[in-house]
């Protein structure tokens, strides 16, 4: 079993650096502004051979019991309570505040292992200084510098002491399938954190009724029917005009890269505010990266039945061109429709990965050229001799033949809606790609 290390400290101390020395990643966003990370994060490493999962947390306040920073420190405590050994930072720079005896008084009575860790401590090992954070009463302070890899192996070394010995590890099987990663993305406040909270069954995340609460794109591990789920919420993406703050910033390139890795991607829709203009670059950014979809209307039994109407003809306006992606209805916080919910993700994701022969594909193609010839192009009409696959998630069907750069847009669609029939593609884009065979003759033109 794979030790827990949690990092604790107040904001701006350098936990989330230390997270991505640690994991070797740089899954932690990182900057100069406190109270960057709000939820608490995840992360595997390895060391000395051994696999351990790092927890990084919010700014821990405790004695703030009001609003977001509430929220947060209920994460850290959650963090601590799930924690084999709890590595207290601090900021060598600073001294010692009166909020690091307050977390130090909370670890104390926490009953768990506790190691102080000085960051920032660049040229200070031997220095006097270090000698102030005695009177925290957490041991000895391990200086370390996060930036630059500096004192993190010792550091690693003493919060792992003794977790490993006597056990054989013979856990290796487990690597062998990899967790499909599903991501939860929309505009912010449209309840991604609320539905990933439901499906937990515990306040995982913050759900607060302010835009932009999530700032990260946070990855939690989920199993569901013997099937093991990566669930990633992301922050939710608003129009880059509105974008201004640096912090907001970094979180729209994590979305991003949250949607690109993912194996299906979650585009959660607020019911109350119809499918706006926002929502509509998000599915093209999904599209566009090739990634399975699933389209969740969340908030549904908050609508009357007019209002119903109008949202159905605003999703046949703006998101005409994701008609292959399923459209469900659901309510986060009332827990209605998450069973058909999970069969549509099951089945996109099944359908972004689906293996499809040569033969049978090369047939297909044969039939759809004599139920409908692609069209002439001046005197001479395309020629398509054979289909493969040339790829998955999203399927890619390679069509080989002549004179294939003059089929357009509308035989691709036919070509691509007799392959979806056939294969019951639902969920994920299909790309058709045409390579035309050379003619030899044509180097020896004049």
């Amino acid at each position: 079993m794979k030790p827990v290390i949690a990092l604790v400290g107040r904001p701006n101390v350098g936990k989330s650096t230390l997270f991505n020395r640690i994991t070797k990643s740089r899954d932690a966003i990182v900057a100069d502004f406190a109270g960057l990370t709000r939820d608490r994060h995840y992360g595997d490493a390895r060391h000395a051979g051994h696999e351990l999962i790092v927890i990084d947390t919010g700014g821990f306040e405790p004695e703030k019991p009001t609003g977001i920073v509430a929220k947060m420190a209920e994460q850290t405590r959650a963090a601590v309570a799930e924690a084999d050994a709890v590595v207290f930072v601090v900021d060598a720079r600073n001294g010692v505040s009166g909020q690091d005896h307050d977390i130090a008084n909370y670890l104390r009575g926490a009953n768990k292992r506790v190691l102080l860790c000085v960051n920032k401590a660049e040229g200070l090992v031997d220095s006097p200084l270090l000698a102030e954070f005695h009177e925290l009463g957490m041991g000895e302070p391990h200086p370390v510098s996060a930036a630059h890899g500096q004192g993190i192996r010792s550091l690693l070394d003493a919060a792992l002491d003794g977790f490993f010995d006597g056990e054989d590890e013979a856990d290796e099987a487990d690597a062998a399938d990899k967790p499909i990663r599903l991501a939860v993305a929309g505009r912010p406040n449209v309840g991604k954190s609320t539905l990933i909270n439901t499906w937990l069954g515990e306040e995982r995340l913050i759900a607060f009724d302010l835009a932009g609460t999530t700032r990260d794109a946070i990855s939690v591990p989920f199993e569901r029917d013997g099937q093991r789920f990566e669930l990633i919420d992301t922050a939710g993406l608003r129009r880059k005009g509105k974008v201004f703050e640096a912090i907001e910033k970094f979180s729209v390139v994590k979305t991003l890269q949250a949607i690109a890795d993912a194996n299906v991607v979650l585009l959660l829709v607020d019911a109350t505010q119809g499918v706006s203009e926002q929502d509509a670059h998000i599915a093209g950014y999904i599209l566009e990266s090739g990634r399975a979809v699933v389209v969740a209307v969340n908030k549904w039994d908050a609508v009357d039945a007019y209002q119903r109407q109008q949202f159905e003809r605003s999703v046949a306006q703006r998101l005409a061109f994701l008609t292959f992606a399923p459209v469900l209805h659901i309510s986060a916080l009332k827990r209605q429709g998450l069973g058909p919910l999970w069969k549509a993700l099951a089945d996109a994701h099944a359908s972004a990965t689906r293996k499809m022969p040569t033969p049978v594909l090369t047939r297909l193609l044969q039939e759809a050229v004599q139920h409908q010839a692609p069209p002439r192009s001046g005197a001479f009409r395309p020629k398509l001799r054979y289909a493969h696959q040339g790829g998955m998630n999203p399927p890619i069907v390679v069509i080989h033949g002549s004179g294939l750069d003059h089929i357009g847009d509308a035989y691709r669609r036919f070509l691509e809606g007799r392959v979806r029939a056939h294969f019951k593609l639902t969920g994920t884009p299909l790309r058709i790609e045409f390579r035309s065979s050379r003619n030899p003759f044509d180097d020896n033109k004049v």
